[in-house]
């Protein structure tokens, strides 16, 4: 659970010097301190609460999230904590159209699968070294970029941006499908396109990880919810057969009965 003591602990108060700012983030700033500006803490456990509240219920309605991250610290963390709940992520160079062409992407991923697969169903037995080596060239290639987003099928319900300065490519993707967009807002960051900004220090490894490991907390009580509305709806549904079962048996052994 996020607190005002975790995250005092994680230091995502701390923003950048007072001359590296973006006056769009003045709302979100309590105070200035030796040259540094610091963030309300109070206002970034409210708009961390309700981006935790939109996930939770995004994953609960079925939807994915796309955690995004490419900078050095932030890297194994974005990975670690997808994987963990079992959502997709791009960690290393957003490729242009991740979103918004789509159905490209889907065709690298199948090429992908398809050079993984010719390692096992003996492709490589046929083939020659030098085509062997081009080959695994570009299953590595693609590995790099495409192994977070590899089973992802459908567009996410939303996006976790961990670096919007980095990613300004992926948000506008995502504004432009209309898209939500979470994110870590420093002081230097514009919140502009962002529907759900999480006012913080987006450079501490602690604060990315934070947020990212409760990110995936909120997935997780989703994919939870998710499986009690299905099996309610399950349970509810076998009712409604039995039902019908025993209203058909019924008018059976009355028609049955009729003279």
């Amino acid at each position: 659970m996020v607190t005002i003591k975790s995250l005092l602990e994680a230091g995502v108060h701390f923003g950048h010097q007072t001359n590296r700012w973006d006056p769009k983030m003045k709302p979100y700033i309590f105070g200035e301190r030796n040259g540094i500006y610091i963030i309300d803490l109070q206002i970034t456990l409210q708009c961390f609460n309700k981006a935790y509240q939109f996930v939770r219920d995004t994953v609960a309605n079925g939807e994915s999230i796309l955690f995004v991250g490419t900078k050095r610290q932030a890297m194994d963390i974005v990975e670690e904590e997808a994987t963990r709940c079992d959502m997709f992520y791009v960690n290393q160079r957003w490729l242009g159209g991740m979103l918004t062409n789509f159905q490209t992407l889907r065709k690298s991923i199948g090429q992908l699968k398809k050079l993984e697969a010719a390692e096992t169903d003996g492709t490589y037995e046929r083939l020659k070294k030098k085509e062997i080596v081009r080959m695994e060239k570009e299953r590595a290639k693609l590995q790099k970029y495409l192994n977070g987003i590899k089973e992802m099928s459908n567009l996410p319900g939303c996006i976790f941006v961990l670096d919007t300065r980095i990613q300004h490519i992926a948000v506008k993707e995502a504004n432009r499908l209309g898209i939500p967009v979470i994110a870590i807002v420093d002081t230097n960051c514009d919140p502009h396109g962002i529907d759900y900004p999480i006012p913080g220090n987006d450079d501490a490894i602690r604060s990315l990880k934070l947020f990212s490991a409760s990110i995936a907390d909120a997935c997780l009580e989703g994919l939870e919810l998710r499986k009690k509305q299905e099996h309610s709806a399950d349970g509810e549904d076998g009712i409604m057969a039995e039902m019908l079962s025993v209203r058909t048996s019924t008018d059976s052994v009355e028609s049955v009965q009729t003279p």
